[in-house]
C-alpha cells in the first residue's frame, strides 16, 4: 500500500514539474552550442593571424572597420547555429519522452531568457558604436550568465550553475582586456560542452 501512494506521490510530482518547468532541454544543446563557439573562436583565432594580428603577442591589438564587421557577422552565425541545434535537440527529446514544447513555463523561460540578453544586445552594440571593443567579450559571457539565472526557476534547476560559471568568467575577464577571445572560448564553448555533457548524461 505504501509502495502505491509513493508510485502515485512520484507520479504528481512528474506532473507538476512538466507543468510548471521546461524540461525538453537536452544536453546535447549545450554540447553542440559549445562546439559551435569553439569552432567559431578558432576561427576568429586564424583570422586575426591572416589580418597580420599576433594575438598573443601584441600588446595593442588595433581592429579595422572591416574585421569588426566580420567578427560582428561570425558572432550571429555561432549564434544561429547554437539556436538551431537547441531547437532541433529539444524537438527530438520531447518527441522521445512524449513531453510538450509550447507551453506555460517553456514562454516563461524566453521570456526571463530574452530580457537580460537584449539588454546584453543592446549594450554590447553601444560599446562597438563607441570603439570599447574590450568589453564586448566581457559584457557577452556577464549578461548570458544573468539570463541563465534568471530563467533557471522555470527550467532544470542545474542551468544557474553554468550562469554563475558564465558570469564569474566575464567578471574575472574585466581585468584582462585584451584577452577576451581566451575568456569566451572558455564560457561558450568549453564550459557550455563540459555543462551538456554532465546534462546528457543526468538527464538522458
Amino acid at each position: 500500500m505504501n509502495q502505491k501512494h509513493q508510485e502515485d506521490l512520484a507520479h504528481i510530482r512528474s506532473m507538476m514539474e512538466r507543468s510548471s518547468r521546461f524540461i525538453s532541454l537536452s544536453g546535447l544543446s549545450g554540447v553542440f552550442a559549445g562546439l559551435s563557439a569553439l569552432i567559431g573562436g578558432l576561427y576568429v583565432y586564424q583570422l586575426f593571424k591572416i589580418n597580420g594580428i599576433e594575438y598573443f603577442t601584441d600588446e595593442h591589438i588595433l581592429l579595422t572597420g572591416n574585421l569588426v564587421s566580420e567578427l560582428f557577422w561570425i558572432g550571429v552565425l555561432i549564434l544561429a547555429f547554437a539556436f538551431a541545434f537547441g531547437i532541433f535537440f529539444t524537438i527530438r527529446k520531447s518527441r522521445k519522452y512524449n513531453l510538450p514544447i509550447w507551453t506555460s513555463a517553456t514562454k516563461k523561460m524566453l521570456f526571463n531568457l530574452a530580457v537580460p540578453l537584449a539588454a546584453g544586445g543592446i549594450f554590447c552594440l553601444a560599446l562597438m558604436y563607441h570603439g570599447s571593443y574590450g568589453f564586448v567579450a566581457p559584457s557577452t559571457l556577464i549578461f548570458y550568465g544573468l539570463a541563465l539565472i534568471n530563467a533557471e526557476k522555470y527550467t532544470f534547476s542545474d542551468v544557474k550553475y553554468l550562469g554563475f560559471c558564465e558570469l564569474l568568467l566575464g567578471c574575472i575577464s574585466l581585468f584582462y582586456i585584451g584577452y577576451g577571445l581566451i575568456f569566451w572560448i572558455l564560457g561558450f564553448g568549453i564550459l557550455h560542452i563540459l555543462y551538456g555533457l554532465v546534462m546528457f548524461k543526468k538527464y538522458k
